[in-house]
C-alpha cells in the first residue's frame, strides 16, 4: 500500500479507524483525536529497545523487537479484528518508521486494507503548531465572570454561528474555580491537538465565536499566535447587572462539593486578601453562597475590567442571563458593527 499524506490520511475511510502503535506513554502525552491506542510494544519494552540500540547497535535492538513482537502477532491481530470489523484500519507511529511498517506487515498478512500515514505523529504535530498561525476572523464575547458566557455560545452554536469552545476543549472554566466539576485536563499537547482539528474545521468565510479568555485556561495555555488573533479580534462585552451575575454563581457553586470551594478560594487568597479569605470561607461554612460570591466577584471584576484597556468594545446590555436571548442581542449588536453580514436568530428554544 502507498503511504499516504496527512490529508488524505485524516480524511480515510470513516469505518477505518486510526490505530496508533506507539507506546501507552507516547499516546498519553497527545496523539491524533480519535485515534486508538494500538502499541507494538510496552512503556518498559520500548525503553529496553531504545536502550539496546545506544549501548549496542541498531541490528541487536531489532532483533530484540522481533523477539517481543513474535510472542504477540496473533493477539494483535485479533484485537485488530474486533476494533476494525471491515478489515480497514489506518496505522501511525512517530515518524513513519518500523514500529508502524512492522503493523503494516503484519496486518495485511492477515487480510487488512493497512493505509500508512508517510511522516507518521510527528506530521500531525508540525500541522497543528501551523494551524494556529493561520489568519482567522474572529468574534471575542467578552464578559463580567457570571455572565454566562459559556451558554451563550451554546445558544450561538445551536442558531448555526460558528462557534470555538476554548474552556470545553481545556475541560476547564478559565477561573480559579474552572475546575470544580469538570473531567480532568488533558495534556498540553492534546489541548492543542483537539483544538487544532477544531479550527480546521470552522468556516473561512464567516466570522467564529469565542470566549474571551486569559493566556492560561487552568493549567492549559492558548497558543501564542492563536491568543494574539483573540486579542486584536472585535470585542463584544456583554453587560449583565451584578446582583443578576452573584445569582446566577450562587446557584451554580452551591451544587458543588464545599470543601472544593473552600480549595479553590484558598488558591486564590493572596489576591482577595486575608479579610476577604476568611469572610468567603465563613460564608460557605454558613452555606451562604451569595456572599462567597460577592467576596470573590470583587477580585475577578476589577481584574477583568483592567485588562479591558486599549481594547475597542461593542457593549451589550442585558438584565438576563437567558443565553438565547443574550445569543439574539451580541448577534445583533456584531450585525449593526458591521462584523456579521447575516443575521440568524438564536433559537428560543435552545
Amino acid at each position: 500500500m502507498p503511504r499516504l499524506s496527512l490529508s488524505d490520511f485524516l480524511q480515510g475511510p470513516a469505518e477505518a479507524p486510526i490505530l496508533d502503535v506507539r507506546a501507552p506513554v507516547e499516546y498519553a502525552q497527545g496523539h491524533i483525536p480519535g485515534a486508538l491506542s494500538f502499541p507494538l510494544f510496552s512503556d518498559e519494552e520500548r525503553a529496553r529497545i531504545g536502550t539496546t540500540y545506544k549501548q549496542m547497535s541498531q541490528e541487536k535492538a531489532v532483533l530484540l523487537g522481533l523477539d517481543l513482537f513474535g510472542p504477540r502477532m496473533s493477539q494483535m491481530v485479533r484485537q485488530a479484528q474486533k476494533l476494525a470489523p471491515h478489515k480497514q484500519v489506518r496505522v501511525h507511529c512517530w515518524r513513519g518508521g518500523m514500529r508502524s511498517g512492522a503493523v503494516q506487515w503484519l496486518l495485511e498478512l492477515a487480510g487488512f486494507h493497512v493505509h500508512l500515514l508517510n511522516k507518521g505523529y510527528k506530521d500531525y504535530r508540525h500541522w497543528a503548531l501551523a494551524e494556529f498561525g493561520q489568519p482567522r476572523s474572529l468574534l471575542v464575547l467578552g464578559g463580567l465572570t457570571g455572565s454566562g458566557k459559556t451558554d451563550v455560545l451554546q445558544a450561538l452554536a445551536a442558531a448555526e454561528q460558528p462557534v470555538l469552545d476554548l474552556e470545553g476543549l481545556a475541560s476547564h472554566k478559565g477561573s480559579a474555580f474552572g475546575s470544580i466539576g469538570q473531567p480532568p485536563q488533558p495534556t498540553q499537547e492534546q489541548f492543542e491537538n483537539e483544538l487544532a482539528a477544531v479550527l480546521a474545521t470552522l468556516p473561512a468565510q464567516v466570522p467564529t465565536w469565542v470566549e474571551d479568555e486569559s493566556r492560561t485556561i487552568g493549567s492549559m495555555h492558548v497558543p501564542p499566535p492563536l491568543f494574539a488573533q483573540l486579542r486584536t479580534a472585535p470585542l463584544i462585552l456583554l453587560e449583565i447587572p451584578r446582583d443578576v451575575r452573584v445569582r446566577k454563581l450562587a446557584e451554580e457553586y452551591g451544587r458543588h462539593d464545599p470543601a472544593a470551594l473552600a480549595t479553590s478560594i484558598l488558591r486564590i487568597r493572596k489576591r482577595l486578601g486575608g479579610l476577604a479569605t476568611k469572610e468567603a470561607l465563613a460564608a460557605i461554612g454558613e452555606d451562604d453562597m451569595e456572599k462567597m460570591v460577592s467576596l470573590v466577584l470583587d477580585y475577578y471584576d476589577r481584574t477583568y475590567t483592567h485588562g479591558l484597556a486599549d481594547r475597542p468594545v461593542v457593549r451589550v446590555a442585558s438584565d438576563t442571563c437567558d443565553p438565547a436571548i443574550n445569543a439574539n442581542l451580541v448577534q445583533r449588536a456584531a450585525q449593526e458593527a458591521g462584523f456579521l453580514t447575516t443575521h440568524r436568530p438564536a433559537s428560543h428554544g435552545s
